[in-house]
């Protein structure tokens, strides 16, 4: 079926037919429902090109990735991401465009998405604390949404993240509940801001306790299983090893998990363990008993608001900036539990 079949079938006129499937914001609410039912039950799907030349967008989302030092594209929280995402991607007609470049190439590549008009607006991923991509896609006029935040970024842009800080804090808090006061931390690399919110959290947990920091155990580095299993050794060799462990990836956990099962140590009596693990699909930690203590958030979720939010800022451009933030669910697995000491008192 096309177009005009497709109108006629309605009883309205292919202006409007069109006008309702690219999102225009006059076309009334009902209206658009209506067509878009119509055009699932008859198989119709608008020719992208064709959107592209009557509403003058490329009908295209950027990602641009720079994997010389970061490695978003093989990373698991990526591919759900883009999963969420490409669902709305799909129902407004929207193309997705990844551009993988090495990190000294990546303000051409933006400069350039800009010049040749290939994407309609870009999704930042990874954001540091500074991060000069937000200004530069301000400055050269392609809309943006940022997963995650740019916690010294001054001017007002649109955000979509998870209260890192907060899921910190409340897993360190949990386990100095259970008496645990030597509460290690395994995070991402600083320099990227949801690592830096969620060292806060970490350290303002252990001051809610009196508990002294230890820079011996604040850890950072790239969340791998190799990372988390190197770190785990070198900090039970310390003279007085942590009893917990606060993670920034299930992937990182994995590694801390086969350190302490290495050591002849068991998980949740020997070494808490809480993680945070974004619920990723090819990791999963649900079930009657999770694995892991986990503060979860759904980076699949995180997907689809970042791309409903752009492709609604395309549709109405000059509308003022959003921020969505997120909270994470506390989830407890057998990765936990009283701290030895304590559960040697309550055992006696």
């Amino acid at each position: 079926m096309n177009l005009k079949q497709l109108s006629a079938a309605l009883g309205l006129s292919q202006t409007t037919v069109s006008r309702a499937l690219n999102g225009y914001p006059e076309v009334a609410e009902a209206t658009r429902l209506r067509v878009v039912a119509a055009a699932k039950v008859h198989g119709y799907r608008p020719n992208t090109r064709a959107r592209g030349l009557a509403t003058g967008r490329a009908m295209a989302i950027g990602h641009v990735i720079p994997v010389s030092s970061r490695h978003e594209i093989v990373n698991p929280v990526f591919a759900d991401f883009i999963a969420g995402a490409g669902e709305s991607y799909l129902k407004h007609g929207y193309d997705i465009v990844i551009s993988v470049v090495p990190d000294d190439r990546e303000e051409h590549a933006y400069r350039d998405i800009a010049a040749k008009g290939s994407v309609d607006g870009i999704i930042i991923h990874g954001p540091r604390c500074t991060d000069p991509r937000i200004k530069l896609l301000q400055d050269i006029g392609l809309p943006l949404v940022v997963h995650g935040r740019a916690s010294q970024e001054t001017s007002a842009y649109d955000w979509v993240d998870v209260n890192n800080r907060r899921a910190f804090e409340r897993a360190t808090r949990f386990l100095a509940d259970l008496g645990h006061r030597r509460i290690a931390l395994v995070n991402g690399l600083v320099e990227m801001d949801f690592a830096t919110r969620r060292l806060q959290g970490y350290r303002d947990g252990l001051r809610g306790y009196g508990i002294e920091l230890d820079p011996d155990l604040e850890q950072s580095t790239e969340m791998t299983e190799t990372y988390g299993y190197t770190l785990t050794r070198q900090m039970l060799d310390l003279p007085n090893p942590p009893t917990a462990i606060v993670a920034s990836s299930i992937i990182s956990s994995i590694g801390i998990r086969r350190a302490i099962q290495e050591r002849g140590l068991q998980l949740g009596r020997d070494v808490s363990v809480i993680t945070h693990d974004d619920e990723l699909s090819y990791l999963s930690n649900s079930g009657p008993e999770p694995i892991f203590t986990v503060t979860r958030s759904s980076v699949r979720e995180a997907g689809r608001l970042c791309a409903e939010r752009l492709i609604s800022m395309i549709a109405t451009p000059g509308s003022a900036p959003e921020q969505t933030l997120l909270e994470a669910e506390l989830t407890v697995g057998l990765s936990t539990g009283p701290a030895p000491q304590v559960a040697r008192r309550v055992s006696a």
